[in-house]
């Protein structure tokens, strides 16, 4: 497995969210509208791309939100890669970054639907809190933060 830190020009990191953006659509559904419009990528500078065996299968990202805290974004593996730690992996290193860029803590939200991605950020020491910003209030959203 290599980790490669990169921004969202990174060819292989936009191939993955393509990948990320088909699945959410199918199990967001009707809801999907809503959630993407908070998920552009054309800003991010702090991305990840997981690379086994020189083929890319999983991507993150950190992007701040105000003076001390960062919010993860765009986090995906393959579906045929999954099981194996990478998603893990790129979180850890998303964690790492952001000590590294002098901030306190990450954010998130992923939606209840998102059962393995609930059951990650809860294997990795995430809490749940209030929704915040724009999920504040959306039924379908939960959210989570860590302390770095």
């Amino acid at each position: 497995m290599q980790i490669l830190r990169t921004t969202s020009e990174n060819n292989d990191f936009q191939d993955l969210v393509k990948n990320l953006d088909a699945y959410l659509a199918e199990m967001d559904g009707d809801d999907h509208a809503f959630y993407d419009q908070y998920n552009k990528i054309d800003l991010l500078k702090n991305c990840i791309v997981v690379f086994e065996n020189e083929k890319p299968v999983g991507c993150g990202a950190i992007k701040p939100i105000n003076e001390n805290t960062m919010e993860v974004k765009r986090m995906f593996t393959l579906p045929e890669f999954r099981g194996k730690g990478l998603a893990v992996s790129v979180l850890k290193e998303l964690e790492i970054w952001t000590k590294e860029l002098g901030y306190e803590k990450t954010v998130l939200e992923t939606g209840k639907k998102q059962i393995e991605a609930v059951a990650l950020y809860k294997k990795c020491n995430y809490t749940i809190i209030p929704n915040y910003g724009q999920y504040a209030g959306i039924e379908n959203s939960v959210c989570f933060e860590k302390i770095l």
